[in-house]
């Protein structure tokens, strides 16, 4: 990602877009040479920065102070370099560009970690765990299915990824205030070699699709989409990462914790769910980013005014670059996440008793029991239980109850069996897989060129 956003892409973008032009405009028959495009070609990664920055101070302009580093080592081509663009022609497209690149690792990155996700989920798709409603135990599920829950909302975020990348548009060939008006000029008046002109360099440039009506800029609604798109992710992220950390507090799960990492300077016991927090608090910043582009786009004038300028070169870098580490972090997690079944069955028996009550007493009244009066008496045997365990600190002890009262003579035999945590999951472990069969896997296998990448960096701390 760091890349995408380098001044190396940048520039190097910036050169194979004047190139793009004045190639599509020698087909279109204005006077370019061969020899003008060659030494174009021939020096598009020839980028002394050093001189283009002198230019820029000298200019106070960043787009002539490149056209002029670029004509130092092109002189030939140097008086038809840019020749009927406007600064945004190079500008904008580029960004588009990075825009598109960026997306692509960000879905290469989504995909990875669903694929991660679903070794998890598959593993424990028929473990029984306490499900929680407003943080406060509630009828069980599986690790697997809530697993899925948090797949469910990254294949959300892919599937809009993949919806910007197909639907992407280059700003393309449009002039100072969107109009073409110079390139009309320079064609002479031919309104079908401008539209030509501007085919021909957009798919030069990799893009089908071209914005059809802009001001000198592209819309920066566009810009909004993007980060929006980007503050889905970060959503999904936080979610994931703040269940992890609430389940590393009942110690349930953990994030992996190497032999020899220290979780706190003071206390060294600690197992702090520091990757976890750190993505929560990426993803915060990252939420933070659509305004800034709402109140961008709003705010342009018109064709177009520059207040734009200095806040999208922050918000659009940044906004990748911390969702590019939220995927690092999310895969990283995932790939090591620790199950502790033990002490998930212990919270879950803790529970389980009063959840399993209505069964109880159901067999019972099949047995011929009376309804009414074995409600009751599980009434006052739950109520014992909870003053026993709120007000003793000690286990429940619902079942012992029952076992102990005649009432209940009837399931007493098999009470143990009516309170297999695996009876109270519902649909849980079949969701689980008919998820990941329906929903994942198909995405995986199209997409199965992007999980043999390596990902090239990942989390050292």
């Amino acid at each position: 990602m760091s890349s995408i956003f380098s001044p190396a892409m940048k520039f190097t973008t910036w050169r194979k877009l004047w190139l793009a032009l004045a190639t599509a405009e020698q087909e279109l028959g204005l006077d370019i040479s061969n020899e003008q495009l060659q030494q174009m070609k021939d020096q598009l990664y020839n980028i002394d920065f050093e001189k283009a920055n002198e230019y820029e101070s000298k200019f106070r302009h960043d787009v002539m102070g490149h056209v002029h580093a670029f004509g130092d080592v092109a002189p030939l081509a140097m008086p038809i370099i840019h020749l009927g663009a406007t600064s945004c022609y190079v500008g904008d497209n580029t960004d588009i560009i990075q825009l598109k690149e960026a997306l692509k690792l960000v879905q290469r990155k989504l995909v990875q970690t669903l694929e991660i996700l679903k070794t998890f989920a598959e593993k424990y798709a028929d473990l029984p765990t306490l499900g929680f409603t407003h943080y406060q135990p509630a009828q069980l599920t599986t690790v697997g299915k809530r697993c899925t829950l948090w797949m469910q909302d990254l294949l959300l975020d892919y599937e809009r990824v993949t919806y910007e990348l197909e639907h992407l548009p280059m700003r393309g060939v449009k002039g100072t205030t969107g109009t073409q008006a110079t390139f009309l000029e320079l064609f002479n008046g031919d309104h079908e070699k401008v539209k030509q002109l501007n085919s021909k360099v957009c798919k030069a440039m990799g893009f089908d699709k071209v914005i059809a009506v802009s001001g000198q800029t592209y819309t920066r609604k566009i810009d909004y989409h993007i980060l929006s798109l980007l503050s889905g992710i970060a959503q999904s992220a936080y979610k994931m990462c703040g269940d992890i950390r609430l389940l590393a507090n009942l110690k349930e799960v953990e994030e992996p914790f190497a032999k020899n990492q220290i979780g706190s300077s003071a206390m060294a016991y600690k197992r702090n769910p520091m990757r976890s927090e750190r993505c929560c608090s990426l993803s915060r910043y990252i939420m933070s980013l659509p305004p800034s582009a709402a109140n961008t786009h709003a705010n342009q004038w018109f064709e177009r005014t520059l207040d734009d300028s200095a806040i999208r070169r922050i918000i659009l870098p940044e906004g990748f670059l911390a969702v590019d580490v939220v995927l690092n972090l999310l895969m990283n997690i995932a790939d090591g996440m620790v199950v502790w079944p033990n002490v998930v069955q212990k919270h879950v028996m803790e529970e389980l008793p009063f959840m399993a009550t209505e069964v109880i007493l159901m067999e019972c009244v099949k047995a011929g029991g009376d309804r009414q009066e074995l409600h009751e008496a599980i009434r006052v045997h739950s109520m014992d239980a909870g003053k026993v365990v709120k007000g003793e600190g000690k286990a429940n002890d619902l079942l012992e109850r029952i076992a102990k009262d005649p009432l209940f003579e009837a399931v007493h035999s098999k009470l143990d069996t009516l309170v297999d945590p695996k009876l109270f999951i519902g649909r849980a472990e079949e969701q689980t897989k008919e998820f990941l069969a329906e929903e994942i896997d198909p995405v995986l296998q199209k997409e199965e060129g992007l999980l043999g990448k390596e990902v090239v960096d990942g989390v050292n701390v």
